[in-house]
């Protein structure tokens, strides 16, 4: 990873001349309730210009889900007319499209096969990280464009830390029925109470869905912790401002 003053970029992409991966921060954007994404154009039409300036890109060329924590995975062939709704993660191998999800607490995870030239951007909460929409996400690029998953590379970005994180029972038992190794992403505090890490739980499920280990670079940076830096949900409220983790193949 390594950071502008407004944009972070991955290590892992650094090599590949051809795509562009990054995360946005609260010093992107000078509003401090930034959204992508609403019932009306006013509440994200001029941050997505915003970003699509400091991208160098048109706004149209940014792809947003209206994200409910599914694992739906939509294929985006060109710049769709209407809005994605009920879904979580995008995946194409077209040029000039740049695949956004949005977070504040969330994990973003970025994927990206260098030879089909494939890229998905993924939405994982709790709840998508239980329904595996990052492997659902791998297994749509190798379904759909031939991607072979030890090609594949993948950034998980910002968002809430293990030792923040903490979860009731609900989420402990769809944890330990879904994800391999649930033991390990699993620790209790001096309460009693479990805290659950979602970088690890997301990185054992790429490598579940046939990723190498170092292919997988986890940024390692808690949403919540590191206030002064990204948008954290749970400690300023649902209505706080979202980062942007967006991934594009360049013309």
């Amino acid at each position: 990873m390594y950071k502008t003053q407004e944009l972070i970029y991955y290590h892992i992409f650094s090599g590949y001349e051809n795509v562009v991966a990054f995360t946005t921060t609260k010093q992107t954007f000078e509003s401090r309730s930034s959204r992508f994404t609403g019932d009306s154009p006013e509440i994200f039409e001029n941050n997505r210009l915003l970003l699509a300036e400091k991208l160098m890109i048109k706004a149209e060329q940014l792809v947003f889900p209206r994200q409910t924590h599914t694992n739906c995975v939509a294929e985006i062939s060109n710049i769709p007319e209407n809005e994605i709704k009920e879904t979580d993660a995008l995946v194409t191998n077209k040029s000039g499209i740049c695949l956004c999800v949005q977070t504040a607490d969330c994990v973003p995870v970025l994927l990206f096969d260098p030879r089909k030239n494939v890229i998905s951007a993924v939405h994982a909460g709790w709840k998508g990280t239980v329904k595996k929409i990052a492997g659902v996400a791998v297994q749509k690029m190798v379904q759909n464009y031939g991607s072979s998953p030890k090609n594949i590379i993948a950034a998980i970005g910002p968002s809430i830390g293990p030792e923040i994180y903490e979860v009731g029972n609900e989420v402990v038992e769809e944890v330990r029925k879904s994800i391999p190794d649930a033991d390990i992403l699993l620790h209790k505090n001096s309460s009693g109470n479990f805290h659950l890490n979602l970088w690890e739980a997301n990185r054992q499920i790429l490598l579940e869905s046939g990723l190498l280990g170092k292919n997988i670079e986890i940024l390692g940076e808690c949403s919540f912790t590191q206030n002064h830096r990204y948008f954290s949900a749970r400690k300023e409220g649902v209505e706080t401002g979202r980062m942007v983790s967006g991934i594009m193949i360049m013309s």
